[in-house]
């Protein structure tokens, strides 16, 4: 895309979008415009509308350490921008000694692609037993049964809603231009026009929720979890899932209990992270295969028509954290909690990103999706890609490139480890809810 000054829409304003705004805005792009349905950024619409994400580099999948690590997602954690809202605690990776094989495997195969690394031969030190454990975090009362895993140095998390305000208020003040709001910052179409003499299509803006048009050169999808509802072919290999999240709330002095233990991966309950120091909040992520919302043939977040659970977590999901916290912390393990909700995101069968043109578009529509659940760390530099896309003209790594393959009907639980244990559907959620809220009556 030779001409810089051509108007570039991006639809959303998450992690994606935003590093997407910064990358183009810092190549001497001058027409950028982000729509986001939210009133303001962080926008809650967005997987990273929460207190923190884990930014580590181990994968199974040495393509991905690589990009993590020695093409600067993590050295650009530490940038003025993005550094005040990265915590470089390390990272506690194990299993218990009830875990399955599959979570065990996966350990291990992620250790493999860092431990002989040679940018981590001194940071990673392997650990088995409760006393070896709590030389790094002595914080862990509890019996840490079977444990055995590593400890990263490199590793951490990042504050995701802070980060993305950060951007936000970069952005605003380098001239990218924002349209908030469910009126006019939501896209509800995007515009096709056939090319002359050819019936070939080509995007050339979106429609807003208050009916306005507004026209693009280039429109950059970059919605997570809701851009099938914009692009419905995406949702073919795309697929909105989601995780559950909670949280106990601590007092002044148990949050400084707490303050800078790593972040800590249990693969086979789940993990947690250092407490919020501003709310004190504690916050954990139950690990399994997830959950989806199938309607009509695609899976979409629920709509506000939809009575989706408010304010709760699956019965599973709390018995794995109530497990989780008998073995790390003990004192909390009956504490209530609170903030329960389901964290949407893009989920594709081999958790591979998507950052290419659809096709038969003549290279005016891009998508960014399949964050898969760990697309946030590399915010810094996501938008780098689509920069490198837009130059090019085509999407040589075919890892990222658009899938003409449909993966709705295959087992996605059990294409990659991370995936343990089987999906579930969102209106079966629904309905246990309701039985155990009838159970209480």
């Amino acid at each position: 895309m030779s001409d810089k000054h051509s108007p570039i829409i991006i639809v959303g304003g998450g992690a994606w979008g935003l590093s997407t705004a910064l990358h183009l805005n810092a190549s001497g792009h001058t027409n950028v415009t982000v729509f986001e349905r939210a009133q303001t950024i962080p926008s809650p619409y967005s997987a990273a509308y929460d207190l923190n994400k884990i930014v580590r580099p181990e994968y199974e999948d040495p393509f991905y350490t690589d990009l993590a690590l020695i093409q600067e997602a993590i050295e650009g954690w530490k940038t003025p921008l993005f550094g005040p809202y990265f915590h470089q605690t390390g990272y506690l990776v194990t299993t218990t000694g009830a875990a399955p094989p599959k979570a065990t495997r996966h350990l291990h195969e992620a250790l493999a692609t860092i431990q002989h690394h040679p940018v981590f031969k001194s940071k990673i030190t392997p650990l088995a037993g409760r006393d070896q454990f709590r030389d790094f975090a002595w914080q862990f009362t509890g019996p840490l049964s079977g444990f055995s895993g590593y400890f990263n140095r490199l590793a951490g998390y990042a504050h995701s809603s802070d980060a993305l305000h950060g951007a936000w208020l970069h952005l605003a003040s380098v001239g990218v231009k924002f349209i908030l709001g469910e009126s006019a910052g939501k896209a509800t179409e995007v515009l096709y026009e056939t090319l002359p003499s050819s019936s070939h299509l080509r995007v050339v803006g979106i429609r807003t929720a208050d009916g306005k048009v507004h026209q693009a050169k280039t429109t950059i999808v970059a919605m997570g979890a809701h851009a099938a509802s914009l692009v419905p072919s995406l949702g073919k290999f795309a697929m909105a899932r989601c995780w559950s999240v909670a949280h106990v709330q601590l007092t002044k002095s148990e949050c400084d209990l707490l303050r800078g233990i790593p972040t800590t991966n249990v693969r086979d309950l789940g993990f947690f992270f250092e407490p919020d120091p501003e709310t004190r909040l504690f916050k954990l992520c139950p690990l399994g295969a997830g959950f989806t919302n199938n309607q009509q043939g695609l899976s979409l977040p629920p709509s506000e028509r939809l009575p989706a659970p408010q304010d709760f977590i699956p019965a599973e999901d709390e018995r794995k954290l109530r497990r989780l916290l008998q073995e790390v912390f003990p004192w909390m393990a009956n504490r209530p909690f609170v903030d329960q909700k389901l964290c949407w995101f893009a989920d594709t069968i081999d958790s591979n990103f998507c950052i290419d043109f659809v096709p038969d578009t003549h290279k005016s529509l891009i998508i960014l999706s399949g964050d898969s659940g760990h697309g946030f760390k590399m915010m810094p530099i996501v938008g780098k890609w689509v920069t490198e896309l837009l130059a090019k003209g085509k999407q040589d790594e075919e890892r990222w490139q658009w899938r003409t393959v449909d993966t709705r009907g295959e087992d996605w639980a059990k294409a990659v480890s991370w995936r343990i244990g089987s999906t579930r559907e969102l209106k079966d959620l629904i309905s246990e809810k309701k039985r155990l809220e009838s159970a209480r009556l």
